[in-house]
């Protein structure tokens, strides 16, 4: 398992480490949309999970190398804030940075934007485990990935960290306007 593992890490270790990722392939399409006219709460998930796709084969984390080593990633926990509404045909850019990992775990936020108006639109803040599929329990990332992952968290350090992320659910919490 290991050496599949690691020959996938060393042949996306030679790539360049985007800051922050970027997946940019994505647009609101008409069944996202609600009877609000714009999209629906759960289409946010559906596009960052989308987002998270094309992320996770620049990591390493594509879903073939995933199969190949009896490993997957599930969601443990996140939080979305909704900033602007996005309505059918808007193209969407969507920013994932990492902000921590361990070795069974890690922390990310994306930001999602509307790609030709630039405006914010919703970020969503995830923790997400390293799963081992043999046992479908939460299992330790192999050297490889970690090391990757140690490579990805050094890119993204000097990023600003948006003001969503480590936000809790409050009545005080307010954005500055």
């Amino acid at each position: 398992m290991a050496d599949r593992y690691g020959a996938a890490m060393d042949d996306s270790a030679a790539t360049a480490i985007e800051a922050p990722f970027v997946a940019d392939r994505i647009a609101v399409r008409p069944e996202w949309i609600d009877s609000n006219g714009h999209m629906n709460v759960a289409y946010y998930v559906r596009a960052f999970d989308l987002a998270f796709d094309e992320i996770y084969e620049r990591l390493g984390l594509g879903s073939e190398t995933l199969k190949a080593v009896g490993a997957s990633t599930f969601a443990a926990e996140m939080h979305i804030t909704y900033q602007r509404e996005v309505l059918e045909g808007d193209p969407l850019r969507i920013t994932t940075q990492l902000l921590g990992f361990d070795a069974k775990r890690a922390h990310y936020i994306q930001c999602m934007y509307h790609a030709r108006e630039g405006y914010l639109a919703a970020t969503n803040e995830w923790l997400i485990l390293y799963i081992d599929m043999t046992r479908r329990r939460v299992g330790t990332m192999p050297e490889a990935l970690q090391q990757r992952m140690a490579r990805v968290l050094e890119a993204h350090a000097g990023l600003p960290l948006p003001p969503e992320a480590g936000r809790r659910i409050s009545l005080s919490n307010r954005p500055a306007r």
